[in-house]
């Protein structure tokens, strides 16, 4: 099977064309390939189908092997992947994904690095939808209660759930250990990606997170778009912010006028290779 290793700012992937391969049974290729030892090492699989309804369909599995709906970073990267390998010649094109349609537009770039922009929808706040146990929407400030202390957080789905936590000093919260109890807290029938951001400015956020099914990962998409959404609804940010991550920055702008996020990236490849 041929693979394309790509990242965005440092959420890697295994990028499949699934118009030519075909795989029996992806969660469990997903764990194998994903292994940072014995495997090409990466965040997850991501699988590029023909769709329906779509110019593209994108079906995505965790390191765990477990199926994700959505995530920005990848759907960056899938239209670098799209337009490197021929599948398409446009520059604007539409991605089906378990999250709903993403529309993606190409900018400057190379067969290296290359700058896209995803429309990825209007942010959810309303708790069953997300799914959050909370009997109020939109849920704000929600007490979680973790290793004996109260933490607050502003949930938000982006086609995946987020819990947003504003703290200080994110450089040193010891997530490998709170980052699983957060994503299994019984809050969460679905388990949450959970990001914990410092704001340095109303246009400038640190930010790291924990992903459901990953762990800690250099980046996260939906989750940086998750967080300004969170910080405009708590009257912490503008609706465009930068926001620096593990692996680099990643911009977020959240449309006044149709009410969307706009996640800009900068999707690179890193090498391309046979597994066997």
């Amino acid at each position: 099977m041929n693979f394309t290793k790509m990242h965005s700012a440092g959420n890697d992937y295994v990028y499949v064309n699934g118009f030519e391969e075909k795989i029996a049974d992806p969660g469990r290729l997903a764990a194998e390939i994903s292994h940072r030892h014995f495997g090409v090492g990466s965040d997850g699989l991501v699988i590029v189908l023909p769709s329906q309804t779509c110019d593209f369909r994108m079906r995505m599995f965790n390191a765990d092997g477990s199926e994700a709906e959505m995530c920005g970073n990848a759907a960056c990267s899938v239209g670098k992947f799209v337009f490197d390998n021929g599948l398409t010649d446009k520059k604007e094109f539409t991605l089906e994904t378990l999250g709903g349609v993403k529309h993606i537009e190409l900018g400057e770039g190379d067969a290296a690095r290359r700058q896209v922009r995803v429309d990825m929808g209007a942010p959810i706040f309303d708790a069953e939808r997300i799914p959050v146990a909370a009997e109020t929407s939109p849920v704000v400030d929600l007490p979680l209660e973790v290793d004996g202390k109260t933490w607050r957080a502003t949930c938000v789905s982006m086609g995946n759930p987020h819990a947003v936590i504003f703290t200080e000093n994110v450089a040193a919260l010891n997530l490998p250990e709170i980052g699983p109890k957060f994503e299994h807290h019984p809050a969460f029938p679905r388990r949450t990606n959970t990001e914990f951001i410092e704001v340095l400015s109303p246009e400038h956020f640190r930010m790291r997170v924990w992903e459901r099914g990953a762990g800690e990962t250099f980046a996260c998409g939906t989750g940086a778009c998750a967080s300004v959404a969170a910080g405009v609804l708590k009257k912490l940010c503008s609706r465009r912010v930068r926001l620096d991550l593990l692996g680099g920055r990643l911009d977020v702008e959240w449309s006044e006028a149709d009410g969307k996020i706009r996640l800009t990236g900068f999707p690179t490849t890193v090498f391309t290779g046979t597994w066997r």
